[in-house]
């Protein structure tokens, strides 16, 4: 279960984990959900590490911590930013590192206010749109398009001209990098000048002290100071520390800003680019980052370059001059977007024709997959195909993704089971109430088998952004097929209806490379060469072995450029398999990580400006005067020869404007942002903000809520007060939800399984004996668990795992909820998102359902039309309108 590690030599894992100091798990239960990747964590105790497990459940985890730190679900920010005041303030920051590598020095403009000037908003924010005009966070001096993240910002300074190719070419609200504009900026190499980037955030961060961490956490203040001192002790020139999060940090309406506090601390404790530190995102699928990479995403192209909008006046030239870089790698987006164009279209992709820019799809607006249910319910969105998601109990207001699916025309389902997603038409929770009626709904559903990994070839790309090979074990039985035969052949059949068209719409169909070789007795197409694509080539098929090899002209082809190089020589570098005992710490003939089989990013920072390991003991790249260039255990993150002395030549771009010290070679200033003038839609510095639904006040600003949070609205859509909202005391706990080793996801893969279900039978809700006693709730009894959205029933797990907290002078009580329950399979259960909304980040449209609001009462819920009513006597009770919840 859980990510997926190599266990025959080491990984970016062993050195980022096994190597490091101090390990803070944060947001995740690693050892239950990613057990395999533990096996770092233990070696990393073993070898003498410190583990601090901050969480709001007991778990096995926290087991084998030194420490666990039970915490509010969603007040992780104030945890982070105190800790980063504590840093500050007590000047255990790591000087050298910053001033080299990060942007502290850089000062931002005077027009620039903070949420300490406007109480909890920056400067530029719009009430009516929900939304900030950025140009306000600008550094003095110059102005920056975003390096990641949300890329409409500044398009019209960033095109050729005046005219209105900025919103022609504008990106959608991720990926890729972006640009510098103008000059340098201004900077202050003390960090004394109050405007410097350094200053903005110890003043931003001063109010996160340990009285308010307690307040708002509920964790108590000499606990808290023992996390600090563990970290600052266990980070500097000869020690390292790594955080390590799941989608306990993800899946909130501030997810985002979570993961940008732990990197400002991280920069700040001197731990990115380093081993034994870094930020790693345990993913919950074993392809989780290949999925993202290549992507399944709606608003990115492969390598992480943006969509683009749709408009009628965008070409590849409007494109490239909008999104391409000033400075650094992303300076040769036009090599990666023509190679990756080539790749598509092949012949047909000529310097006449843009090499075909047109024919790729253009956004009109956000299609994420929350939008797209709004989409159905609006009668917009006619189709539907469900590849490896069961929205129906695995997505967040669950009963808005049925009613969206019964509003649709058609709905493919490719699944190994006939999950939720393809039964609910027949026996969905609206079918009991009476909301549906089977013979009312007009979707028409295929089910199509999938094939298991065990029965296809392919690639997984973890966490690690490690690419290792699987190989094919057996053929699937009956009509069960693979993704890629799917796509494949559905590709096929679709060309051979459109053969002979003169429309001009189907050329991008015609035009596309389609001649994979098959195998086998089901005509399966050749992974591998897919791979070879995906790897690129040039003019004359050679593979190639570097994306310093793609060219802007077409006389290159590849399919996603961070992989260019994983069939260097012809040969698949993703299914090497050399064992431990036969290579170095960093076993780089394990498998391929991207880009260029590097095992860590950013690692110029591992060295300090002058090109010398900050120390031994962590020792990685280093430059060799004798031999002019970068060495060590590694593939360095900078060109290999550039010595650290290095100045540009004025008016460089791309990769030549980066400088002998610039470690952040994808960032538009070549340095790690403390603060981000661009990017982001919510802020340059993380911001505390209560949840969507809370029990709480915010105690430290008036704004209660992210402002620009995605609060979507549809029929069934209801949400509830909070803080000191009227009717906020009717939802006065808060549950939280997760995983467990023994099933996976929404259960699609498990709940069939019958050891599996032994293990796990039944959805349980787990609760403290004081909530347990407050509430009249029997071990092993039934609870019904109560949102303005549905009432869902579990079984009661009484455990001190689930501690009380003192939050704002009040104790508050947490409910765990596993989340991978529905009523098919062989156990069943309620499902957990049956409870949550659609409150989304604003920055990657990720839901809010690790911190809900809700009550807790015993014994089943009620069936049929009944248990919807007690869903409407509830909102009742708490005044819950239309608009509720939905304020700024």
């Amino acid at each position: 279960m859980g990510t997926s590690f190599g266990r025959g030599g080491a990984t970016t894992f062993q050195q980022d984990l096994a190597n490091a100091d101090c390990i803070v798990i944060q947001g995740s239960n690693m050892a239950e959900c990613h057990p395999v990747g533990f096996q770092w964590v233990m070696e990393a105790k073993a070898r003498g590490a410190t583990l601090i497990h901050v969480d709001p459940r007991f778990t096995r985890t926290s087991a084998m911590a030194d420490l666990h730190v039970p915490l509010r679900a969603g007040s992780d920010i104030a945890f982070l930013g105190g800790i980063v005041n504590y840093v500050l303030e007590n000047e255990r920051y790591f000087r050298e590192y910053i001033l080299a590598y990060t942007n502290a020095a850089a000062i931002v403009g005077e027009d620039f206010a903070d949420t300490e000037d406007l109480d909890g908003l920056f400067s530029g924010f719009d009430p009516e749109h929900r939304q900030y005009d950025v140009s306000t966070w600008q550094y003095q001096g110059s102005r920056v398009q975003a390096a990641s993240g949300q890329r409409d910002q500044h398009w019209r300074e960033r095109t050729r001209d005046d005219s209105d190719v900025g919103e022609a070419a504008r990106g959608e609200a991720h990926g890729s990098g972006g640009a510098e504009i103008g000059a340098e900026p201004d900077t202050d190499l003390t960090l004394t000048h109050p405007r410097c980037v350094f200053q903005l955030l110890k003043r931003h961060f001063a109010r996160y002290t340990p009285e308010v961490v307690e307040q708002v956490c509920g964790v108590p203040r000499e606990t808290f100071t023992k996390v600090c001192e563990l970290l600052a002790d266990n980070s500097g020139r000869d020690r390292t520390s790594a955080f390590a999060y799941a989608v306990g940090w993800t899946q909130h309406t501030v997810g985002v800003q979570y993961i940008r506090t732990a990197a400002i601390l991280q920069l700040l404790l001197g731990n990115i680019g380093r081993p034994g530190g870094g930020i790693l995102a345990l993913r919950g699928h074993a392809s989780i980052q290949g999925s993202t990479d290549i992507p399944t995403l709606f608003n990115l192209l492969p390598g992480y370059i943006p969509m683009p909008h749709a408009h009628s006046n965008i070409d590849l030239g409007t494109f490239v001059s909008a999104e391409a870089a000033h400075k650094g790698y992303w300076g040769n987006m036009r090599s990666y977007i023509v190679s990756l164009l080539k790749a598509w279209w092949g012949a047909a992709a000529t310097p006449g024709n843009d090499f075909c820019f047109d024919y790729l799809p253009r956004l009109t607006g956000s299609h994420g997959t929350y939008e797209t249910v709004i989409e159905q319910l609006n009668g917009r969105c006619k189709g539907y195909l469900l590849l490896g998601e069961n929205p129906a109990v695995g997505s967040a207001d669950a009963k808005a993704q049925r009613m969206g699916m019964a509003n649709l025309d058609w709905l493919v389902v490719r699944d190994f089971s006939l999950i939720e997603s393809a039964t609910w038409w027949k026996d969905g929770p609206e079918i009991e109430s009476g909301e549906l009626k089977t013979t009312d709904i007009g979707t028409e559903v295929f089910f199509l088998p999938a094939a298991t990994h065990t029965e296809k070839d392919g690639s997984f790309t973890n966490t690690q952004r490690l690419l290792q090979w699987h190989f094919q074990a057996v053929e699937p039985e009956g009509d069960a097929r693979s993704d890629l035969w799917f796509a494949f052949h559905l590709g096929r059949i679709i060309r051979e209806k459109l053969a002979g068209s003169s429309r001009e719409r189907d050329r991008p169909i015609l035009d596309l490379t389609w001649d994979y070789p098959t195998k086998g007795p089901h005509d399966e197409p050749e992974a591998e060469a897919v791979l070879a694509e995906i790897s690129g080539y040039d003019a004359d098929a050679t593979p190639l072995s570097t994306y310093e090899q793609l060219r802007p002209d077409g006389s290159t082809a590849c399919g996603c450029w961070i992989y260019c190089g994983v069939y260097a020589e012809g040969i698949n570098q993703a299914a090497r398999r050399k064992p431990s005992s036969e290579q170095d710490w960093v076993a780089s003939e394990w498998a391929w990580a991207w880009p260029l089989n590097r095992r860590i990013l950013y690692n110029r920072a591992s060295a300090d400006p002058e090109g010398r390991p900050w120390s031994e003991r962590k020792a990685y790249v280093w430059w060799d005067e004798d031999q002019r260039r970068w060495v060590g255990h590694d593939v360095p993150d900078f060109k290999a020869t550039r010595p650290p002395d290095f100045v540009p030549e004025p008016g460089a771009t791309g990769p030549e404007a980066l400088s002998g010290t610039d470690a952040f070679v994808m960032q538009a200033d070549g340095k790690g942002w403390l603060y981000a003038p661009a990017g982001l839609t919510d802020g340059p510095l993380p911001t505390h903000y209560e949840p969507q639904e809370s029990p709480f006040e915010n105690a430290l600003y008036a704004q209660q809520r992210n402002p620009v949070r995605n609060v979507l609205r549809h029929p069934y859509a209801r949400y509830q007060p909070s803080g000191a909202q009227p009717g906020s005391e009717v939802f006065p706990y808060v549950t939280t939800t997760y995983r467990l080793t023994e099933h996976h996801t929404a259960g699609g893969m498990s709940r069939w399984q019958p050891y599996l279900s032994e293990l796990q039978p039944e959805m349980f809700c787990e609760v403290s004996p004081q909530l347990a006693a407050e509430r009249g709730l029997e071990h092993l009894g039934w609870a019904t668990i109560v949102s303005a959205r549905a009432a869902i029933e579990a079984r009661v797990l009484v455990t001190d795992r689930v501690t009380p907290l003192r939050v704002q002078g009040r104790t508050l009580h947490q409910i765990g909820l596993p989340y991978h329950w529905g009523p098919n399979g062989i156990s069943t259960g309620d499902a957990a998102n049956e409870l949550a909304g659609m409150a989304l980040d604003p920055n990657v449209h990720i839901q809010e359902v690790k911190a809900l609001a809700c009550d807790i009462r015993p014994g089943r819920r009620p069936r049929g039309p009944a248990r919807e009513e007690l869903v409407l006597q509830y909102r009742r009770r708490a005044g819950i309108t239309d608009e509720t919840g939905t304020e700024v």
